[in-house]
């Protein structure tokens, strides 16, 4: 189901606030706890006042009703909508870096800890860019940023109407597309990953549409030796992404 609120309206947490803070991004307003402080937060008010933003004390009562994710720390920042980019972006960007094309294409993920989880990892292993559909996945929310750590500000994010046109299109524009599939006959790390590539990972319960999986090059499987037979995708999602890292460094 679409989440009817599709954009970033607050971010929650100190890390999460500092992250924004020193990537230059546009903040309305920051409210902080009343009170002694300690630690981190007095860093934020420093950098707030630095940077000319409106900065708000109001009781931890006010802060727990607006909080999204349960966990503010005693910081909630105002944000404008999160700028979703378009695909040819990406291609740009790792063009612009010389780079072969590394993208992630998530079919599906409706956990915003998954979506949370799987952009920090992204960021840290040098995806180029991510791709999203707009129905029946969730969006970049208060509680992605907050999992990412941040990681979203320096994430380049395509929200687009169609996954199997998408991947239609990186294919015309030379990029192999590999789906991650229990029924793959390819273990991923057989799997060359070193010219331009997107890794495929389906949502949370149901794995890639079949439409997806028919569009992918080839499918590769993670293999299982234990009792339980399907990984976490954010689990899943890492050990392809960083298969990607390790051949890409040799």
């Amino acid at each position: 189901m679409e989440d009817k609120q599709d954009i970033v309206d607050q971010i929650e947490g100190r890390n999460s606030v500092l992250e924004l803070l020193e990537s230059d991004k546009d903040i309305n307003k920051i409210f902080v706890q009343k009170g002694e402080k300690h630690g981190s937060i007095n860093k934020i008010i420093s950098m707030a006042k630095e940077k000319k933003v409106v900065l708000v004390e109001v009781d931890k009562q006010k802060l727990n009703i607006m909080s999204k994710t349960e966990n503010h720390q005693g910081v909630i920042a105002i944000v404008p909508p999160f700028n979703y980019c378009e695909v040819d972006d990406i291609l740009n960007f790792a063009k612009a870096k010389k780079e072969a094309l590394f993208i992630l294409i998530l079919d599906g993920i409706e956990d915003p800890h998954n979506l949370g989880s799987i952009i920090r990892t992204a960021e840290t292993a040098g995806v180029h860019g991510i791709i999203i559909p707009k129905r029946r996945a969730c969006n970049v929310n208060s509680t992605v940023y907050k999992i990412s750590s941040g990681a979203v500000e320096h994430m380049l994010i395509a929200r687009v109407n169609n996954i199997t046109d998408t991947i239609k299109y990186l294919k015309e524009n030379d990029v192999w597309i590999y789906g991650t599939d229990m029924e793959g006959e390819t273990l991923y790390y057989n799997q060359d990953y070193k010219s331009a590539c997107g890794i495929v990972i389906g949502s949370e319960g149901f794995g890639m549409s079949r439409l997806v999986k028919e569009n992918c090059d080839v499918l590769v499987k993670i293999p299982m030796k234990g009792k339980i037979t399907s990984l976490n995708a954010s689990v899943s999602a890492g050990i392809a992404m960083y298969e990607v890292v390790k051949q890409r460094l040799n």
